[in-house]
């Protein structure tokens, strides 16, 4: 699990992901609706009109809108660029515990307390259906993805699914007869309803608190307070318990299929998150934390992306790490997609797949080191429990058949990473966190004692960088000797340039540029993350943040007249795109042009020098 983003607020009872905008909407325990960007982990906006927790939050898939149901009977529609609720709708009787729009129509589905589910048109602000049949609270209603159908929870212990095409067909055809005609039952004066139920679930022991459609399948997901996860199927004439998921020790709180992975994620009351194997039936993942129920999940419609709410606030994560890894040689660009090692030419574009991996492994691939010169890879895995991350041996076939590449047998070792250091010999970092020289066969040549290390990185033939807590060592490998030591906390990343004169050390919210003997040049602090850089052929490092591309341009000499006298002042400039530079008085100024340093003199604002 990979926390993106994290909240501390009153208990968060309902999510809802924008589609489209880094946004997710989280409705609080204390009458609060915050509207936050996960990506740039600032909170937009907050209304506060509700009396009361709300429970029920969703974004509209195409208006500015979203809609909210709160415990004081109230479900209310807002348009987050007027800032404003547009208007309530009235009818419940008791607290609202969901709230969502369709996909299509211009429909909301409440679900509520008072025992019954309302259909409201939000354009014309009237409620045009009751369901009603569940004899207890209902927990959760929400609209099949697809097809006319309703799934709704109860505390009755019941799951019920409802087709509602006679609403459809009777309040958007041509010549639909007026809500007011039949009457708010949804009963029209034939007798024939608007909604019925199509199947009742029966397989809990105690009270349902979420039910949710699969995206593609006809599967339904349900979690109750028996503590138990069921998948059920449906078809046109019957509904069935497929199988039930057992480990949480406390009520289930909510459960939502993963959008494009045959997984089932819950959480409980139990305080933890659950990760579910469908094919499988088994818990594969658990997230836990130490004082704080889990109350609902969040699946964002079209990214790797989930949100839980707990009692002190929400976690937006990824279940898994969705970068790939790979090593770019010349114009090739070598990476690893679905269990295949493929090869990218960036002069003729061309993508084919080299060879196939080897199975066996439920992790990703995490990093990998390129041997142009035998034409090897190494592909390092990391575990959960890192002790337990391997690295595979492969060396790539010179020639393979793209449409059904070759599965050459590869060699697995344990090691946490192994990075290439020579033609024939490569490094490994063991769980013991000490060094290991392996031949092409996968042999142990000698072993080195390092200073004590979490990574390494590859610096060069002979050469590694070892990162620690505090900082990045360069280390010789054959004269078994630390040459310089940087100080730069939790690096993540390394990118050597070309000539490796000068590397880039990305941590999470920095950027180092040292030269070949590890001396600092240029430190960068970003206010949100860092994800990744390259060098450009003339010496220009372009970086990316979670929303930015960015450069920083290395000029090797720059002479300038100071202000002492006629004194010569020799400055090294650094620049990312806020174009600063150093002043030999007064520090940094801005510059009054932008065009390119090394064309004209600029002048500073502050002092014109």
């Amino acid at each position: 699990m990979l926390t993106k983003f994290e909240t501390k607020s009153a208990r968060v009872k309902g999510l809802s992901f924008h589609p489209k905008r880094p946004w997710v909407l989280a409705s609080l325990h204390n009458g609060v609706i915050q509207l936050w960007d996960y990506r740039m982990c600032t909170l937009i906006d907050k209304f506060d009109e509700h009396d009361g927790p709300v429970r029920g939050i969703d974004f509209h898939k195409q208006q500015p809108l979203f809609v909210s149901g709160g415990d004081d009977y109230k479900i209310k529609v807002w348009n987050y660029k007027l800032r404003r609720c547009l208007f309530t709708l009235l009818g419940h009787l008791d607290y609202i515990r969901t709230t969502f729009f369709h996909h299509e129509y211009p429909w909301i589905l409440s679900a509520s307390d008072d025992q019954t589910i309302r259909i409201w048109n939000w354009q014309s602000r009237t409620c045009v259906c009751v369901l009603t049949g569940h004899n207890h609270y209902v927990m959760c209603a929400q609209f099949h993805p697809s097809e006319d159908l309703v799934v709704s929870a109860s505390l009755d212990q019941t799951v019920r699914v409802w087709d509602i095409s006679g609403l459809r067909k009777k309040n958007l055809s041509p010549g639909a007869v007026e809500t007011e005609v039949r009457g708010i039952s949804g009963v029209d004066l034939f007798g024939v309803s608007d909604a019925v139920v199509k199947h009742v679930l029966e397989g809990h022991d105690r009270g349902v608190n979420w039910a949710a459609f699969h995206p593609s399948m006809p599967l339904i997901v349900s979690g109750a307070d028996d503590r138990q996860v069921k998948i059920w199927r449906m078809n046109e004439s019957k509904a069935w318990e497929l199988d039930t998921c057992r480990g949480h020790y406390n009520n289930v709180s909510c459960a939502v299929f993963h959008p494009r992975q045959e997984l089932i994620l819950s959480n409980s009351e139990d305080k933890s998150i659950r990760v579910w194997d469908m094919s499988k039936r088994t818990g594969v993942q658990t997230f836990r934390r130490d004082h704080d129920r889990f109350w609902v999940l969040g699946a964002h419609p079209n990214l790797n992306l989930f949100a839980a709410g707990h009692d002190s606030g929400m976690i937006v994560f990824k279940l898994e790490r969705e970068r790939p890894a790979y090593a770019v040689h010349g114009n090739m660009l070598y990476y690893v997609k679905d269990r295949f090692l493929r090869q990218l030419d960036f002069n003729s574009s061309k993508d084919t797949a080299v060879m196939q991996l080897r199975s066996g492994s439920k992790f990703p691939v995490f990093s990998m080191s390129y041997n142009p010169a035998e034409n090897a890879v190494l592909l390092c895995t990391r575990a959960t429990n890192l002790e337990n991350s391997t690295y595979d041996l492969y060396s790539i076939p010179k020639e393979s058949d793209s449409q059904n590449p070759d599965a050459p047998e590869g060699k697995r070792s344990s090691g946490l990473t192994a990075v290439w250091v020579a033609r024939n010999r490569f490094a490994v970092l063991d769980r013991m966190h000490s060094l290991l020289i392996k031949n092409l066969k996968n042999e142990i040549v000698k072993k080195v004692q390092v200073p004590n290390c979490e990574e390494i990185f590859y610096a060069g033939t002979g050469s590694l960088l070892l990162r620690d807590a505090d900082g990045v060592t360069l280390f010789d490998v054959q004269q078994k000797r630390s040459l310089a030591t940087v100080k730069v906390a939790k690096v993540k990343y390394v990118v050597w340039s070309a000539d490796t004169s000068h590397v880039a050390l990305l941590a999470k919210h920095a950027i180092m540029i040292c030269n070949r003997k590890m001396e600092s040049l240029c430190n960068i602090h970003e206010n949100i993350r860092v994800k990744s850089g390259a060098w450009d052929e003339s010496g220009v490092f372009i970086y990316t943040t979670s929303n930015h591309i960015k450069y920083l341009w290395k000029l090797q000499r720059l002479w300038m007249t100071g202000a002492a006298g006629n004194a010569l002042v020799k400055l090294p400039c650094c620049r990312a795109t806020t174009k600063l530079w150093k002043c030999a008085t007064r520090g940094q100024r801005t510059l009054t042009n932008l065009h390119s340093f090394t064309s004209s003199l600029e002048i500073c604002q502050s002092c014109a020098r």
